[in-house]
C-alpha cells in the first residue's frame, strides 16, 4: 500500500507540473492570437473609413463635374 502511494506521488507530481506548464503556454498563445486579431480588426476599420471617405470624395467630384442631369445630344 505504501509503495503504491509512493509510486503515485513520484509520477503524479511531475505529470501535474507538465500539464500545468502546457496549459499556461496555451493561454499565452491564445492571448497573443487575440491581441493580433484585435489589431487586425482595428486595421480593417481604418481601411473601411478610408475607403468610405474616398468614395465620398469621388461622389462630390462627379457632382461638381456634372451639376445638372441634362442629356447632351
Amino acid at each position: 500500500m505504501t509503495g503504491t502511494i509512493a509510486v503515485i506521488m513520484v509520477f503524479g507530481i511531475p505529470i501535474t507540473a507538465i500539464l500545468t506548464t502546457h496549459f499556461q503556454k496555451q493561454s499565452k498563445i491564445r492571448a497573443s492570437m487575440l491581441k493580433d486579431e484585435l489589431e487586425l480588426e482595428k486595421l480593417k476599420h481604418i481601411n473601411y473609413l478610408a475607403e468610405t471617405e474616398k468614395m465620398k470624395l469621388e461622389l462630390e467630384k462627379i457632382k461638381i463635374g456634372s451639376p445638372n442631369d441634362e442629356i447632351k445630344f
